[in-house]
């Protein structure tokens, strides 16, 4: 069961990098602040599982993005 979620939790994570890809007219810190949140909520669903993680991980990886983007 763990295998599978791990998969889609992957397949998240492709698929938001993905999507990120069609950012061209942004700034670099809004990319980054974009990519920060993507990568956080991805993170946060993995190691919690819930949507509470996800939200806080998704929170603290835009942060984390939009000071690496200053």
């Amino acid at each position: 069961m763990k295998s599978i979620r791990r998969m889609g939790s992957l397949a998240a994570i492709v698929a938001v990098a993905a999507s990120l890809c069609a950012c061209e007219g942004m700034t670099t810190r809004q990319r980054d602040t974009a990519v920060g949140a993507g990568v956080g909520g991805a993170a946060g669903a993995v190691v919690g599982g819930s949507a509470l993680s996800t939200l806080g991980g998704a929170a603290v990886g835009g942060v984390i993005g939009n000071q690496v983007g200053k």
